[in-house]
């Protein structure tokens, strides 16, 4: 029962996985060429592995949240990077509802030594 349960599970992960893939870069496949479909493949792998990390360093809701909700979240947001006096700055809407998030994930990508 154990053994049938845990590779549900895993089954479902990868159900998951091949699910977000689908609704973002692997839209574009098959193409009729294959270095196409090799670069849509390789750039797929890696959007959604950053992707998943940022989730991960954001919050525990976008650790688990999909790639979609992540897109929209996090990555097409009106936000403005500024410097000064040598130090960056992120100016974020104001009563954004994920401020809080994405701020902790810009503080832990932007930690200095």
């Amino acid at each position: 029962m154990h053994t049938a349960d845990k590779y549900h599970r895993e089954h479902a992960i990868i159900e998951q996985v091949f699910a977000d893939l689908n609704d973002s870069a692997l839209a574009h496949f098959p193409s009729g060429r294959f270095p196409a479909n090799h670069a849509w493949l390789i750039l797929a792998c890696l959007t959604h592995n950053l992707l998943r990390a940022a989730g991960c360093l954001t919050s525990g809701f976008h650790a688990k949240a999909r790639t979609g909700t992540l897109r929209k979240q996090l990555i097409t947001i009106p936000a403005r990077i500024t410097r000064t006096a040598r130090r960056i700055t992120l100016r974020l809407p104001a009563n954004w509802p994920w401020q809080a998030a994405y701020q902790a994930l810009f503080a832990t990508t932007h930690r200095t030594a």
